[in-house]
């Protein structure tokens, strides 16, 4: 048996060659077009096509996964939990170096049980970026907005009444032009109107960029700021506020680029068949599953996203059981999001999750509102296992009398 190990760092890795457990070469190699051309001629050379080993570190790995999936090769991905584990149970010494791990990944592959990965197609990777990418316009979104409130609350704290509810960006296109109300009452209502249909984003009547004006003098005549017109309070708001408005257009901007993936993939229509799932959701659902017929089972597809449950007992002792959280948090928020949508949602059409979650709140022992929900995750993934693999619509008659003769533990 042929093993290609790779202890991988940034921009470069510790490469050996292996048959069984025999060193034919080591090395380190860049990562870099020559040095990759470099293995794969070592790896041509062989006579049988070697099973390639490394663990997952983030985008660091990403290249010998292109490289592996380029060149058609059998790999396997570790956890880096995982990788830990394995190398350090046949030891007791605390002894680690790059050339040491890739040495002990290549000795022990062929007596553990590594399971290649699956690759999936490309557009699921698309999918996943996209997903990630949206996520973290959506974090920033929320420190930009306490940034700005932070800083309205000195300038001019009447403004947050015009996004009170939801942002927008008329609101922001006047908090970035007029921060504070000095600024305001040196103006008229007309110059307001002008100024808000030639400087707004997006397309706004003239009839409402007069109200917006009028209600704005009106606050400012009022309003009573901290700091004066000159304050660096006033940059940093209109920072935050152009800052905001360029995030909110990039998150529209991928919440259609994602949806319009999605509509490509036969799965994303099966998810809109579930109540409470919109577009956006399944998309997300979409880049953070991946393709589930690369799982076997639903427990399979559980363990990746990280519900299995944990036990413990040692002795007389018998610990309360936990989910792992050791698969994937991303995943595992957006379906927790996507339960209490369901629960808020729930009048809209029959559903056998939601039944579910009353179930376990009305048992002898009510569950707590948490468990209850991840329950929940753990029966929603099931279904929507059960419907990729077996490319059905969801059907509440089939599943609600599945979930009526099931003993809830």
């Amino acid at each position: 048996m042929f093993v290609v190990a790779l202890d991988v760092s940034m921009k470069k890795s510790y490469a050996v060659i292996y048959e069984s457990s025999t060193c034919l070469w080591e090395g380190t190699i860049e990562h870099t077009k020559t040095d990759f051309g470099i293995l794969l001629d070592k790896i041509q050379n062989l006579p049988r096509t070697p099973e390639v080993v490394f663990e997952a570190t983030g985008v660091y790995s990403r290249p010998i996964e292109a490289f592996c999936q380029k060149n058609k090769l059998l790999y396997t991905l570790l956890n880096p939990l995982q990788a830990k584990k394995q190398l350090e149970e046949d030891t007791l010494r605390s002894w680690k170096t790059d050339k040491q791990d890739a040495h002990k990944l290549a000795q022990t592959h062929e007596f553990k049980k590594r399971t290649p990965k699956v690759a999936q197609e490309e557009i699921y990777q698309n999918m996943r970026d996209l997903s990630r990418f949206y996520q973290e316009v959506e974090e920033e979104i929320k420190r930009t907005r306490m940034h700005l409130h932070n800083c309205l609350q000195l300038v001019f704290p009447e403004l947050e009444q015009f996004f009170s509810s939801r942002i927008n960006l008329y609101a922001l296109t006047l908090i970035s032009l007029f921060p504070h109300p000095e600024i305001v009452l040196q103006s008229t209502t007309t110059k307001i109107k002008n100024l808000l249909i030639k400087s707004t984003r997006k397309n706004i009547s003239e009839n409402r960029a007069r109200k917006k004006a009028e209600q704005l003098i009106f606050l400012a005549q009022d309003s009573y700021p901290a700091v004066d017109e000159n304050s660096v309070h006033c940059q940093k708001t209109i920072y935050y506020a152009e800052k905001l408005q360029d995030l909110l257009l990039q998150k529209e901007e991928l919440q259609n680029q994602m949806t319009r993936i999605a509509k490509e993939l036969p799965e994303h229509e099966l998810y809109l068949t579930i109540p409470g799932i919109g577009e956006l959701t399944s998309a997300l659902l979409i880049g953070e599953l991946g393709d589930v017929r690369r799982f076997k089972t639903s427990n399979q597809l559980n363990a990746f996203i990280g519900i299995d449950i944990r036990r413990y007992q040692s002795g007389n002792y018998v610990g309360l059981d936990h989910i792992n959280k050791r698969g994937n948090p991303k995943g595992r928020k957006i379906l927790f999001f996507s339960v209490r949508n369901m629960i808020r949602q729930q009048k809209s059409a029959p559903n056998h999750i939601v039944d579910y979650y009353y179930k376990l709140k009305k048992q002898p022992v009510s569950k707590k509102d948490k468990v209850a929900t991840v329950a929940c995750m753990n029966k929603l993934l099931k279904c929507m296992h059960s419907m990729v693999r077996n490319h059905t619509r969801y059907d509440y008659a089939y599943t609600v009398s599945r979930t009526t003769n099931l003993t809830v533990v």
